[in-house]
């Protein structure tokens, strides 16, 4: 069973601190303390046997190897107990050989979903669990995304995002719609009259400035 959570007078947001809590998983006894140190991305799903969460799992469980490579970890959330969970991995593994790597939370109290905004405090069920949230080596949320139970999560994208988030705090740089490592990422503004009435080159302007990544990391104290 889930540790009592402090609960809080709304639901985190991006760069609030993670809600810590520790919790019975199909890999142990984890706590959110436990990812300190490292990037974590925590997605949660309203409950097992669903097929749409199934085809994610499928598909985090394949790209589990390409998380780790980028030094985040994966921890789901269900609201159902653990022996649920363990059979749902059973028949992930009988009916589709994917093994799940990664641990899966019980949460049948909903105190984490609550603690994280997940569903409202009076809220009868468990529906709109379905969040993911990328947390950064400080424990602070640094993006939320939030899928209805009819559609399923582009794992591809999160990865993208997890990768962006890295860059942009390693070079103090931004990145472009689209952009995919290695791609060309929008450089810092220049905020002096010679850059903003200097001469422009064409597809950009002062405050609009592309180029390939620095190869100097500057950081932003994360």
């Amino acid at each position: 069973m889930s540790e009592s959570i402090p609960q809080h007078a709304g639901p985190p947001l991006l760069h609030d601190p993670a809600p810590d809590f520790h919790a019975r998983t199909t890999m142990g006894d984890r706590s959110l303390a436990d990812y300190r140190g490292g990037w974590l991305l925590l997605f949660s799903h309203p409950a097992d046997f669903t097929p749409v969460c199934t085809s994610e799992f499928i598909a985090f469980s394949r790209a589990a190897d390409r998380f780790e490579a980028l030094g985040c970890a994966l921890l789901a959330l269900s609201v159902d107990s653990l022996f649920s969970h363990f059979a749902w991995i059973r028949s992930i593994h009988a009916q589709f050989g994917v093994k799940v790597p990664f641990p899966i939370v019980e949460d049948p109290s909903m105190a984490i979903a609550r603690a994280y905004g997940m569903i409202a405090p009076q809220a009868p069920d468990a529906a709109m669990v379905r969040a993911a949230f990328v947390i950064d080596p400080a424990g602070t949320i640094r993006a939320i995304s939030w899928y209805p139970m009819t559609t399923g999560r582009n794992v591809a994208e999160l990865l993208r995002l997890v990768a962006a988030l890295q860059t942009t705090d390693a070079h103090d740089v931004s990145t472009p719609e689209g952009w995919q490592p290695g791609d060309d990422v929008i450089l810092p503004t220049e905020l002096t009259p010679e850059a903003a009435f200097g001469p422009q080159e064409q597809g950009g302007d002062w405050y609009f400035r592309t180029g390939p990544l620095p190869k100097k990391a500057r950081g932003r104290g994360r």
